[in-house]
C-alpha cells in the first residue's frame, strides 16, 4: 500500500495524569520497552510527516528532553494552561508554517495506535476528500468516551462528550478515539471558531466536526475493528491492562514468525527486543530494552536479560543479566549474574554462581562455579577454577587483571590487580596472585601442610570428633601418636 505524507502530526501530552497518582508524568509511564509518548511517536513518525510535533504542559520539565531523546526531530510546543484539546492544536499550528494538506492529531497516552492505522485513515481521509476523518470502535461499555453522532448519508454530523450527551446519544457504542486526520485549512479556520459553551469551560477539538458539517464539507469516519488501538492510559489499571495486551501481540508476531514460547503466560518480551527464528524461549524470561538473541538459542527458564546480546545457539538458564554480550554457542548459568560489560567469546562458559563485570572471556574459555570476575580479560580456552576472586578494587582505584589463553588456574585463588598471568600459565589451589606470571609457570603462595597431630583428641576430648579419631588411631595401629604440637615432617627428620 502506498502511503500519503501528511503534512504534520500533532501529539497532545499535556494532560496531567492526576488519576496516575505519580510523580512522574502519565506519558513518561512504559510499557513493551517504551514510554507512552515513546509509542505515539513511534507510530507518528512512521507514516513519514513534513513536521513532528509535541504540545506538552503538565510535567515538561520531564516530558520534553524525553521526548527529544527519542526523537530529535520532534518540534516541542508548551501549553501553559489546559485549556483543552482545540487549543492544543491551535498553540502547535501556531509554531508551523502555512500547511496545505493532512494534519493528524494522535495522543501520547495511547500506546498501541499502529503507524499502519494511521497511514489507512489517511488514506481514508484523501480518498473520501473528507474536511475532517475521526478514529472510531465500537465497545460494549462506552462510558467515558466521546459519542460518533451519524447523519442519515453515513458521515459523522457531531461527537459528543460524554458529559454533554442526551440519553440517546449515551446509547451509542461507537466512540470517538480522540485521533483525527483533518484538513489543514479547515482546521486551521474551524478553530478560530470553536466556543467553549461546554460542562469544562475548553475548546474542544470535537466541535471542528460540527463546524466543518456546518459548512458543508464531508466528515467522515474511519472505523477500526481492533479497539484496542483506541484506548488510553488514564490510571496504572490501564496501563498495565495495554501493557500485557502489547506483551500478547508481541509473543504472537515472535512465534509466527518462527520462535518458540512455551508458556506465554510467564514470559514478557519488550516491543524493542529482536527474536531469530528457532529460538526457544523457557518459562519465566523476560527480555528487555535492546536485548538482541540469536537463532536457535535457548533462553531460560528464569532469566531476565536487558539489553543483552545472545549470539546463536547459545543456552543461558537462570540468570540475570544486562549489558552483556554473548557469543555464538555459550552456555551461562544456572544462578549467574552478568553485570554490564560482560563479552563472553564463542563456546564460552559462565557456570553457576558466577558474577561477571566489565570482563572480556575469549572464545572457549570456562568460569565454571562461584567465581567473582570484575574488570578483567581473559584469553582463549582457559579454566579458571571454582572459587575465584578477581579482587579489582584497593578502596580507591578499579584495577584490570588479564589471564592469558590456555592457563589453568585452580580453585580458591584471588588475582589482586593490577596482575597479569602470561599465556599457558598455571596456579596452585587457594593461591593469591599478587605478581605476574611468566608463560608457562605455575604460581603458588601457600607453605608447606602442617599437621598438629592429636589436637582433636586433646583440644576437644570428650566430643563426638575425638571418639572418632581415637577409634581411627586404634584400628590403624597408631598406640604411640606424635607429641601434641609437632609435624609429622619434623618427625621424619
Amino acid at each position: 500500500m502506498t502511503r500519503t505524507r501528511p503534512a504534520a502530526v500533532i501529539v497532545l501530552a499535556a494532560g496531567g495524569g492526576t488519576r496516575m497518582k505519580s510523580q512522574t508524568p502519565k506519558v513518561l509511564h512504559a510499557i513493551g520497552g517504551r514510554s507512552l509518548v515513546g509509542h505515539a511517536l513511534r507510530a507518528a513518525r512512521s507514516v513519514g510527516p513534513d513536521h513532528l510535533v509535541v504540545v506538552v504542559g503538565h510535567g515538561r520539565d520531564q516530558v520534553g528532553p524525553a521526548v527529544s531523546a527519542s526523537d530529535p526531530g520532534v518540534t516541542l510546543v508548551v501549553q501553559e494552561d489546559q485549556l483543552g484539546t482545540g487549543h492544543a492544536v491551535q498553540i502547535a499550528l501556531a509554531e508551523l508554517p502555512a500547511l496545505s494538506g493532512t494534519v493528524l492529531v494522535t495522543y501520547g497516552d495511547v500506546p498501541l495506535l499502529a503507524g499502519d492505522t494511521l497511514a489507512e485513515l489517511v488514506r481514508q481521509h484523501e480518498s473520501d476528500d473528507n474536511a475532517v476523518t475521526v478514529l472510531t470502535a465500537r465497545v460494549d461499555d462506552p462510558t467515558g468516551y466521546g459519542r460518533v453522532v451519524r447523519a442519515a448519508d453515513g458521515g459523522v454530523s457531531a461527537i459528543v462528550e460524554h458529559k454533554d450527551a442526551t440519553d440517546d446519544q449515551l446509547a451509542i457504542d461507537e466512540i470517538n478515539s480522540g485521533i483525527y486526520a483533518f484538513d489543514a485549512a479547515v482546521l486551521s479556520d474551524a478553530l478560530r471558531r470553536v466556543g467553549s459553551d461546554n460542562a469544562q469551560g475548553e475548546l474542544y477539538l470535537t466541535d471542528v466536526v460540527g463546524i466543518a458539517r456546518g459548512d458543508g464539507r464531508r466528515t467522515g469516519a474511519f472505523e477500526t475493528t481492533d479497539r484496542w488501538q483506541t484506548e488510553g492510559v488514564n490510571d496504572r489499571v490501564q496501563l498495565a491492562t495495554l501493557g500485557a495486551e502489547l506483551n500478547r501481540r508481541t509473543l504472537v508476531r515472535l512465534m509466527r514468525a518462527g520462535v518458540t514460547v512455551v508458556d506465554p503466560a510467564s514470559t514478557w518480551i519488550d516491543d524493542t527486543v529482536t527474536v531469530e527464528p528457532d529460538v526457544t524461549v523457557l518459562p519465566g524470561v523476560q527480555l528487555h530494552g535492546a536485548t538482541q538473541i540469536g537463532a536457535g538459542a535457548t533462553i531460560g527458564p528464569d532469566s531476565t536479560l536487558t539489553d543483552v546480546e545472545v549470539g546463536a545457539g547459545a543456552s543461558v538458564v537462570r540468570t540475570h543479566g544486562s549489558g552483556a554480550v554473548l557469543g555464538a554457542g555459550v552456555n551461562v548459568g544456572p544462578f549467574s549474574y552478568l553485570r554490564p560489560g560482560t563479552v563472553l567469546g564463542e563456546g564460552g562458559k559462565i557456570g553457576a554462581f558466577v558474577e561477571a563485570k566489565n570482563a572480556t572471556i575469549g572464545a572457549g574459555s570456562k568460569v565454571p562455579h562461584l567465581s567473582y570476575v570484575g574488570d578483567a580479560e581473559i584469553g582463549e580456552q582457559t579454566n579458571i577454577g571454582a572459587g575465584t576472586i578477581f579482587a579489582n578494587y584497593d578502596g580507591v582505584k578499579k584495577h584490570r587483571t588479564t589471564i592469558g589463553s590456555h592457563c589453568r588456574t585452580s580453585s580458591n585463588n584471588t588475582f589482586v590487580a593490577p596482575v597479569n598471568v602470561a599465556d599457558g600459565a598455571a596456579t596452585g589451589a587457594g593461591t593469591v596472585v599478587r605478581r605476574d606470571v611468566p608463560p608457562g609457570a605455575l604460581a603458588v603462595s601457600s607453605g608447606p601442610q602442617r599437621h598438629i597431630e592429636d589436637w582433636v583428641v586433646t583440644k576437644r576430648a570428650g566430643t563426638p570428633a575425638a571418639e572418632a579419631a581415637l577409634k581411627a588411631q586404634q584400628a590403624s595401629g597408631d598406640t604411640d601418636p606424635v607429641p601434641s604440637g609437632d609435624t609429622a615432617e619434623e618427625n621424619d627428620r
